[in-house]
């Protein structure tokens, strides 16, 4: 099973980072990446009307950031939820971002569709616990220490 996963964030380093470190774990995944809340909005919406390729293009994860122009992470939840036919297979929504502001965090939390907060820049680690909430046999084999650590160990 392939885990289909969409980055939204504007700022294209930490896209790029987040990309990175989702590409060399160790498992199948296909990556869309969107600078903008609306035109990943708008990817879905193409899908809600089309149910025949919603397997190959519908995400499982989406990692958000926040603060972005044009449409922030909030407003991008907002037109997610109004979206019918892509809500019925579960998108777990992840919010990555800088912001330290405690509203953000209980905003959030409070949020129907997000699963959880995740402060940037992603890190296998935050990487590997999202992997082991689909696929929970990972726990169990110590997936956190894995080839993907050891890369970026010796990258630095």
């Amino acid at each position: 099973m392939k885990l289909n996963i969409m980055l939204i964030d504007d700022n294209k380093i930490d896209l790029f980072i987040s990309k990175k470190i989702i590409e060399k774990a160790t498992i199948d995944t296909n990556v869309r990446t969107f600078v903008r809340g609306n035109t990943a909005i708008n990817f879905l919406k193409i899908f809600e009307k089309k149910k025949e390729h919603q397997d190959k293009f519908i995400p499982d994860v989406i990692l958000l950031d926040i603060n972005m122009p044009e449409m922030n992470g909030f407003q991008f939840l907002n037109e997610f939820n109004k979206l019918k036919n892509i809500r019925e297979k579960p998108i777990k929504i992840y919010m990555l971002s800088s912001s330290t502001n405690i509203h953000d965090v209980i905003k959030v939390k409070s949020e129907k569709h997000c699963v959880d907060f995740i402060c940037k820049p992603l890190t296998t680690q935050d990487f590997n616990t999202i992997l082991c909430e689909f696929y929970p046999y990972l726990n169990s084999y110590d997936y956190q220490i894995n080839p993907i650590t050891n890369y970026f160990k010796k990258a630095l």
